[in-house]
């Protein structure tokens, strides 16, 4: 996959106390913390350059990643990126680290997080922990957070976005997703979700929206033949694909189904939905006595909330149902989504 395996990080670790990184030939400092999840971790670093070194085309400082990174809109122009470690306990999580670096190596476009520079190093297992591995991924840094946190925010505040932004927002995300399906061979993120969507607020424009984390995408299209095999996607699909935003074919999966990226327009649907109102349209059902998430996804039971003063148009709760097809078959492919939200589009600009 390219990965590349040097002992230097795990030396500049034990010798700066973990102030410096280096990814292959390039050092970083670590700034801050930016988040964290499981066994991975999220940083703010800034590339240490030469002194000497001159600014690149654009205003970008002119480090060693200028020299790797094909697509230099990529760079940034105060040498800040994000950086994602990854603590790696077996050979399992080593081929699914892999995995996403391998994807996220496959696409190239504006609205999907690239991955800029990666590194996997062996490291002594320790008393403390027991993983024999850790990866450092390098991305461009979004400081204003994801549409959850986002979204969080203003419900806190009782906000709501505009109808325009809403609809720019989703548009984005479609243009993304359509890169990935149209892909050859077709892939699906498999985990779409607010989560998993990066803002940047622009002024007098609707906000940049970028798809991230691939760890769960692959190849869209998957031949189901045996309850063994409709068993396993669905124990693949409770393990990669957040439940709230997980399509019906992944909770209870026939015996023969041909599956396809159409799981990504139901958790497009929800996502929707979800930029709308803050939440997934069945998280309700987390809440209710007796309330069954699985029960309420695979009947595609909706509730509409008491939305913003004015509510949103019907079509966008048109549009939502539209895409919530319980039968896969039956649901819209991103094309069609595409044509419909430029449509829409059209119709409620300002």
């Amino acid at each position: 996959m390219g990965c590349s395996f040097s002992g230097l990080n795990a030396l500049y670790d034990a010798v700066n106390g973990g102030g410096d990184v280096w990814i292959n030939e390039n050092r970083f400092r670590i700034v801050r913390q930016l988040g964290e999840g499981g066994f991975a971790y999220v940083f703010l670093v800034k590339e240490v350059v030469n002194a000497s070194a001159p600014a690149s085309g654009g205003g970008a400082v002119a480090g060693g990643l200028s020299k790797k990174v094909k697509d230099k809109s990529h760079l940034s122009g105060d040498g800040t990126y994000a950086m994602k470690k990854v603590l790696i306990q077996n050979n399992e999580q080593l081929e699914l680290v892999r995995e996403e670096i391998h994807v996220s190596s496959l696409f190239n476009h504006p609205n999907l997080l690239p991955l800029l520079d990666h590194a996997i190093i062996a490291v002594k297992a320790t008393q403390e922990g027991s993983w024999n591995h850790e990866a450092y991924l390098l991305f461009p840094v979004h400081l204003d957070g994801t549409l959850l946190d986002n979204s969080t925010a203003m419900k806190a505040k009782k906000e709501f976005f505009s109808t325009t932004d809403v609809l720019q927002i989703f548009r984005q995300l479609c243009a993304g997703l359509k890169h990935m399906h149209n892909f050859d061979p077709s892939y699906a993120h498999n985990d779409v979700k607010p989560g998993n969507v990066l803002l940047t607020h622009r002024q007098g424009k609707s906000p940049l929206a970028i798809l991230m984390d691939f760890g769960s995408a692959r190849p869209a299209k998957r031949q189901i033949r045996s309850r063994s095999e409709a068993l396993q996607l669905q124990e693949w699909a409770s393990e990669h694909c957040s439940a709230p935003f997980r399509a019906p074919e992944l909770w209870d999966c026939p015996s023969h189904a041909d599956i396809d990226e159409r799981t990504d327009i139901w958790s497009l649907g929800c996502t929707l939905y979800a930029i709308m109102y803050g939440v997934s349209p069945f998280e309700y059902a987390l809440g209710e006595s007796g309330g069954s998430l699985q029960l309420a996804i695979v009947n595609a039971q909706i509730k509409w909330p008491a939305g913003p003063k004015p509510p949103y148009p019907e079509a966008l709760h048109q549009f939502v149902t539209w895409m919530l097809q319980p039968q896969a078959a039956v649901r819209p492919r991103i094309d069609d989504i595409i044509i419909h939200v430029d449509k829409l589009i059209s119709k409620f600009s300002n």
